[in-house]
């Protein structure tokens, strides 16, 4: 289960990103999850509340924006939204597809109370 690793590197980086504020300041942490990251919301979101249970940061949440595939065509410029991998741009038929999201494991955003 790689979620509990990157769980830990998530608290630490928001942590480290506190600049001297104790770590009750922190109410949320926000990630970027793309459907195709390989990472599942759920087991990160376990991972995390166990993690920070019993701690000073229990309290913080975890708040996962669910980022869609999409892609773009070089040909055309269209971007291609959501759904399964498709071999042809619906638009102008062309096979020169390129990846534009939804692989995304990104630190969006930290919530701090202040102090």
């Amino acid at each position: 289960m790689h979620e509990l690793g990157i769980a830990q590197a998530v608290i630490d980086l928001a942590q480290s990103q506190l600049n001297g504020r104790p770590p009750s300041a922190l109410r949320a942490i926000g990630l970027r999850l793309g459907e195709v990251s390989g990472v599942e919301k759920d087991s990160l979101s376990f991972c995390f509340e166990c993690l920070v249970k019993d701690t000073e940061i229990e309290r913080v949440q975890l708040k996962i924006e669910l980022c869609p595939l999409r892609y773009r065509c070089l040909d055309c410029g269209r971007e291609i939204a959501g759904g399964e991998w498709q071999a042809k741009c619906p638009s102008c038929g062309a096979t020169s597809l390129a990846g534009e999201g939804g692989d995304e494991l990104e630190l969006a955003y930290l919530e701090l109370e202040a102090t």
